[in-house]
């Protein structure tokens, strides 16, 4: 399915906490992939939003889409200046706000499975040439009607082609547990769900193993567009 996307479309998600559910989006449709600012329950502020296409839902995987010059929001500091220009000891004490931006280079898919705490990107270079797995660490996704909710782990792992990998962004995760962010319980389960994945990458396990490197997107596929209420809380969400 494509066309305009309207926040909530789609059907809703009325599973239990197991991540199970009664009902599955269908390829093509248009959803939402968030991340929301750092707050118990998933309560802070949403700070990314990236509108994705469905390519697969089912009880085991979620796959998504993100298109090229798809218009995203991201967070920015106030005056403006990426956050990754910001130094590392007041990137996350320094006032923020939100953009819209497009997504620049190649299109991303984005791999998730219910009440995981990662997901799994891929990246290729121009002309289709497969560049890496990229595993962010986060908050298992919470679903509602318009798409998924998570929040950012700071600590990530890209995977190359010839099975290798190494971890990412260590300084930034420690930072955030300098500046409280993250106190050490919570940061002992981000180090544990980072060695849970580097489980599944040594033996070379789903979805690393599951050909999605030669994956490639419907032409017909529009580009979702960013709704004006990108922001809105919904009423009720679902693992």
């Amino acid at each position: 399915m494509t066309g305009t996307f309207r926040p909530g479309d789609g059907p809703a998600r009325r599973g239990a906490r197991d991540g199970t559910r009664d009902t599955l989006w269908t390829p093509g449709e248009q959803i939402l992939w968030r991340y929301r600012d750092h707050g118990p329950g998933l309560t802070g502020p949403v700070h990314i939003c990236r509108p994705v296409t469905v390519v697969q839902d089912t009880d085991e995987l979620l796959a998504v889409w993100m298109a090229p010059g798809t218009e995203c929001v991201k967070p920015v500091l106030a005056d403006g200046t990426p956050v990754h220009q910001e130094p590392l000891a007041t990137r996350y004490t320094a006032p923020r706000t939100t953009v819209r931006s497009r997504w620049f280079g190649s299109g991303v898919l984005k791999l998730a499975r219910p009440g995981e705490p990662w997901s799994v990107w891929l990246f290729w270079d121009r002309g289709w040439q497969f560049k890496n797995w990229y595993v962010n660490l986060e908050e298992p996704r919470v679903r509602w009607a318009g798409g998924v909710d998570s929040e950012d782990h700071f600590l990530d792992i890209a995977v190359y082609p010839d099975r290798s990998w190494k971890w990412l962004d260590e300084d930034e995760f420690a930072q955030a547990q300098r500046t409280g962010l993250m106190d050490p319980r919570q940061a002992r389960r981000v180090r544990e769900a980072g060695r849970a994945a580097v489980e599944v990458i040594d033996a070379w396990g789903a979805p690393f193993s599951g050909g999605w490197p030669d994956w490639r997107p419907d032409p017909s596929w529009d580009v979702p567009p960013l709704p004006e209420d990108w922001d809105r809380t919904p009423a009720h969400m679902t693992s």
